[in-house]
């Protein structure tokens, strides 16, 4: 579990530069990534489409904000969502298996979580999981950000910019198991 309490929110460049290693990695690995983003809202997909060449190994995206796009789109398991909501492991993990199957992509990138300013599904503001899947299966991450009930905006984008790039840090370690052709 990776606790964010005290860390600042990445600045543009450390995302950025979190953002071409993992393009680079994939790209060397003949991989391809796609991305399914709910409490992110697309900024993962912006952080690796916003690195030049990204064409060349990024296939798309689902920004499925609303949990009942998480099983429609996704193919999350319905009553996974009903018994545990969408802040859970399983669900990031299934979404990023989702990501993989609608975008045709060899990697599927995925974050849920709760930004704020009120906990969702049991889960206190600032819990958010990442995950990543491949052909060698599935990891996923719970991450801590914590900020309290009532978050404030500043700190509704700091949890959304820590969840990027610990998915970007967690995509890195998944990569780096592989070994290449």
């Amino acid at each position: 579990m990776t606790d964010g309490s005290y860390y600042p929110a990445p600045d543009p460049a450390q995302l950025a530069g979190l953002a071409e290693q993992v393009l680079a990695r994939a790209r060397y690995l003949r991989l391809t990534i796609a991305v399914a983003e709910s409490l992110t809202g697309g900024q993962l997909a912006a952080a690796l489409t916003a690195v030049p060449g990204a064409s060349a190994v990024f296939r798309g995206s689902v920004t499925a904000y609303a949990t009942d796009l998480k099983a429609a789109v996704l193919g999350v398991d319905g009553i996974l969502l009903d018994q545990v909501g969408a802040v859970h492991g399983e669900v990031a993990s299934q979404m990023a298996q989702g990501a993989r199957r609608v975008c045709r992509a060899d990697l599927g990138l995925a974050t849920t979580g709760v930004a704020g300013p009120e906990p969702q599904d049991g889960q206190p503001v600032g819990t958010v999981f990442v995950a990543v899947a491949g052909q060698e299966g599935v990891e996923f991450e719970q991450c801590r950000f914590g900020v309290g009930n009532g978050a404030p905006a500043e700190d509704r984008a700091r949890i959304q910019h820590l969840s990027v790039a610990a998915t970007l840090q967690l995509t890195l370690r998944y990569l780096g198991m592989r070994t290449g052709s």
